[in-house]
């Protein structure tokens, strides 16, 4: 077989010899019976897990053999974990799963389950267990004084005989304390203890292929080994043969690798609840805390989608949540994640919001094999890090027993399930074959430690299991590990014939698709709603009078405007960020929505940006609209992974299968006067720039900003964009713009039936005449558009003409209005208020050499510094001065 690429111990041959020494039992028992001594699972379901372990094992010895030949590009493999098999036993198909990369046996059980080829119990007759049970699950948050404090198992030194962990549990599970803390936010409207009544077959998913699965023939039983039936013969075609077809495709790039179609080797599959996770680390846990906030969120009030709307995908409002109400999510990651800033930020939000009163159904499943990669995480520290985090209730099980995983996880998911509270499930695992086919972990472990993990391999638990039990021998099990190696062949050589994508156009194509005129129809439709159904809820949240009607308004009041219109017309959305509620924002952008809107919808949020995108990353893959505020631009530098490596990839690696539609209001830029510093004063968005597919809107003027804020909205809702509405903080509460009082800065606020007329679609500029408009054009953005309109008022008392255009759009940069305008000139002053490395201005100068703009050009930028405080910030940044002396020497050439 392949066992020639496996690591220097062997370990597919020293499987095979062991397999080969089981032997048989004296007596044989039938697959449908319980396994003996209370056993939770069956004969069946432990086979069952037994196919699926070892079709993982199988995967990563496939992922070396075709790694051999050039053919692979992923060998980081599952072996060691197989247990989280029978924690995915555990769970429903249909609760939703974020897996890390060592999850092999979870999707095979998974795709099995959803295929139908998972037993399941039978009805009656199964050995007691209750979800709370363990041994330290009758003093939940408290400390029994004749109980020895606990002991990490973690990590057995390699002299210590294998044995197993006994399953326990503990961490916060005392009720949520009384007081002002227990309604903070959302959870006046949101939280309680309130039990989830649990159907026995509730989630059920059909056959992926739409068929019922076949059922196989059985083999006869190997000779001597009593009498009794035969195992069933391996399937050809059954769910652990789709599994392994998926991932195999995923090791090689297949185009038609059913997640994200040969960009990433991930496991996801948008029909078995499985949504891909790019990340290695712990990235994507403040996204799991997302899901269960909102998944409690749409549980209770019923689902965010407006009666009667269409999909998004036709332009409607949000969905509801795809999945049951009493779904739960799960979530894994490895012990060297625990460590990790993400990891913290996601423990801790759970953990703050349980405490006050806000239920959060999130499983968290530690996978601990007591390294990361060759640094080993030290003794009982996993342990003691898990157990620490309050309101987190802890489980730990024996990774390498299959009866006690799955015992202990069905324990955990069951109390997740009830209590709508989040857990910690502990697992301790083994490596086996290292990190990754080039890791020499013979350089970083001893022989003996290398060989206490080879005897604890769990899918050889297994094995031993079935065969004390009953139900197989271990020449029947070495066949059917045999016959599932062949099947593996067979496939991973059929998927090697399959198409790679081939061109730019193929692998971008589900980057971010934009679709304007759908955008477009969304806007219409939503102003229709507007001044037709919900004109009576329009004018009751504006108190009678909307802000048509209010006069001209600031930059913040238009804001604020388009964001009560927004929740009017998409019953999914939700305001949040620090200080947004009661406050109503630090420069009062949010005032009044949580009054008209609620604290379910408009809420306040704990001090950590990774948690407010993840809550958003979370709410949006869920089915929501999320608004959330980033406080300062300096502070999204904090969590800008949150939106790189987790947000702009979730519709590229998985086909458009999932999205998160988001638009993130960021209060940024300089120029605010009487404050400042580098936190409050932050000119940086070359970050925001370098993501593919995020759209970065800039609004200036009040008038741009409700309309371009609608057209965000409408862009997620429709194409699942995922959108930085960077607001500029010295512009909020600006009202004159050439002389005190002329009140020339502020805006009417269009009433819905003009909303289709004055829509501004993605990446599309504004543009300004002064004078004649003929000699000079003057590309800028942001704070840029009031001082270079200025400073094109004293050029135009010179006899100069300028055009001023305002991008509006930072990403995608409006190419064919810079190229236009530019032309119409000859002459291009930039007004760049970031900085000169890595600002706007070198994309808009790169934008006229590929439109191929052959005029003249000159640039005005930020310094290459950080914004000091007080009157020194007027050192570095650009001034109306700085730009008419600008183009007076550009004019002079």
């Amino acid at each position: 077989m392949l066992s020639d690429v496996t690591t220097p111990q062997d370990l597919d041959d020293r499987f095979r010899e062991a397999l080969g020494a089981l032997g048989g039992p004296d007596q044989r028992r039938d697959l449908a019976e319980w396994l003996p001594d209370g056993g939770p699972l069956t004969g069946a379901q432990a086979l069952a897990l037994f196919d699926a372990q070892a079709t993982s094992r199988l995967l990563d010895l496939a992922a070396r053999w075709l790694r051999g030949f050039g053919e692979g590009y992923y060998t980081i493999g599952s072996a060691g974990h197989e247990g989280n098999a029978a924690v995915a036993a555990a769970l429903r198909p249909t609760d939703p799963a974020l897996l890390h990369y060592r999850s092999g046996g979870f999707y095979c059980v998974r795709a099995a389950q959803a295929a139908g080829d998972f037993p399941t119990a039978p009805p009656s007759g199964r050995p007691a267990a209750g979800d709370d049970a363990g041994p330290e699950a009758a003093a939940p948050g408290t400390a029994d004084p004749d109980r020895p404090p606990p002991t990490s198992t973690a990590h057995p030194s390699p002299d210590a005989s294998p044995s197993p962990t006994a399953g326990s549990t503990s961490g916060a599970d005392a009720s949520p304390p009384a007081g002002p803390s227990s309604a903070v936010g959302p959870s006046a409207e949101l939280g309680g203890d309130v039990p989830v009544e649990v159907p026995p077959n509730a989630g059920a998913l059909p056959a992926r292929s739409g068929e019922a699965p076949d059922v196989p023939d059985s083999v006869p039983p190997a000779a001597g080994s009593g009498a009794g039936p035969a195992l069933p013969a391996v399937d050809p075609d059954d769910g652990y043969a789709q599994a392994a077809r998926d991932v195999l495709r995923g090791v090689v790039a297949s185009a038609r690798e059913p997640i994200a179609g040969g960009r990433h080797k991930v496991f996801g599959h948008p029909d078995l609840a499985v949504i891909p996770t790019t990340s290695t680390i712990a990235s994507h846990l403040p996204r799991a805390v997302g899901m269960g906030l909102a998944l409690e969120r749409l549980r209770r009030v019923g689902g965010g989608r407006r009666p009667g709307a269409v999909t998004p995908e036709s332009g409607g409002d949000t969905a509801t949540a795809p999945w049951p109400s009493d779904a739960i999510v799960v979530c894994s990651f490895g012990d060297a994640s625990v460590n990790h800033a993400t990891a913290t930020a996601a423990f801790n939000t759970a953990g703050w919001y349980d405490h006050t009163g806000l239920r959060i159904p999130v499983l968290f499943v530690c996978e601990d094999n007591g390294l990361g990669i060759s640094v080993r995480s030290p003794q009982g520290w996993v342990e003691a890090t898990l157990r620490a985090r309050p309101g987190i209730r802890y489980f730990a099980a024996d990774g390498t027993d299959p009866v006690e995983t799955y015992r202990v996880a069905e324990q955990a998911a069951g109390w997740v399930r009830r209590h709508r509270r989040p857990a910690v499930l502990h697992l301790t695992t083994v490596r086996l074959m290292g990190h990754a086919e080039a890791d020499a972990e013979t350089a970083y472990r001893s022989p003996a430690e290398i060989g206490a993990d080879l005897a604890r391999d769990p899918l050889l638990a297994t094995a031993r299991l079935l065969v004390t039990a009953g139900h197989a021998t271990g020449e029947e099990l070495l066949a059917r590990y045999d016959e599932r190696g062949w099947q593996l062949r067979r496939i991973a050589e059929e998927v090697l014939d399959e198409p790679k994508l081939a061109s730019p156009a193929e692998v971008v194509a589900e980057l971010a698709p934009r679709r304007p005129a759908r955008v477009s129809r969304a806007v219409a439709d939503a102003a229709a709603r507007a001044a037709g159904p919900n004109a009576g809820a329009r004018a009751e949240a504006f108190g009678g009078k909307p802000p048509e009607l209010a006069g001209p308004l600031t930059l913040a009041q238009s804001i604020n405007a388009a964001l009560a219109d927004g929740m009017l017309d998409h019953p999914g959305m939700a305001v949040f960020g620090e200080d947004v509620a009661a406050k109503g924002g630090v420069y009062g952008v949010t005032k009044g929505l949580r009054d008209r809107f609620g604290a379910a919808r408009v809420f306040d949020t704990l001090l950590d940006e990774t948690s407010i995108l993840g809550l958003g990353l979370g709410a949006g893959v869920a089915g929501m609209l999320p608004v959330p505020e980033i406080q300062y631009l300096a502070y999204l530098h904090n969590a800008e992974d949150q939106l790189r490596g987790e947000a702009a990839t979730m519709r590229f690696f998985s086909q458009g299968a999932y999205r998160n539609p988001m638009v993130v209001r960021v209060a940024g830029l300089a120029y605010q006067e009487g404050f400042g510093g580098h936190f409050h004063n932050d000119n940086s968005v070359a970050v925001l720039r370098d993501v593919p597919g995020l759209v970065i809107a800039v609004p200036a003027r009040p008038d741009d900003a409700a309309p371009m804020l609608r057209t965000c909205l409408a862009a997620a809702a429709v194409d699942g964009s995922v959108c930085a509405f960077l607001e500029p903080i010295a512009l909020y509460h600006t009202r004159d713009l050439y002389a005190d009082g002329d009140g020339e800065w502020l805006g009417e606020y269009a009433e819905p039936g003009a909303w289709a007329a004055r829509h501004v679609p993605v990446g599309r500029a504004r543009v300004y005449g002064v004078g004649s408009a003929e000699d000079l054009t003057i590309i800028t953005f942001g704070n840029g558009v009031r001082m270079s309109l200025r400073a094109a008022a004293t050029l135009a008392d010179e006899g100069i003409g300028s055009r001023v255009v305002d991008l509006r759009w930072l990403a995608p940069l409006p190419v064919a209005d810079i190229v236009r305008e530019s032309s119409a000139t000859g002459r291009v002053l930039i007004v760049d208020e970031t900085r000169r490395s890595g600002g706007v201005g070198e994309g808009v100068i790169a934008a006229l050499v590929d439109g191929g703009y052959v005029g003249a050009a000159r640039r005005v930028a930020g310094l290459d510094c950080f914004v000091p405080l007080g009157p020194a910030a007027r050192q570095v940044l650009v001034s109306e001065e700085a730009i008419t002396q600008g183009a007076r020497t550009l004019l002079a050439r």
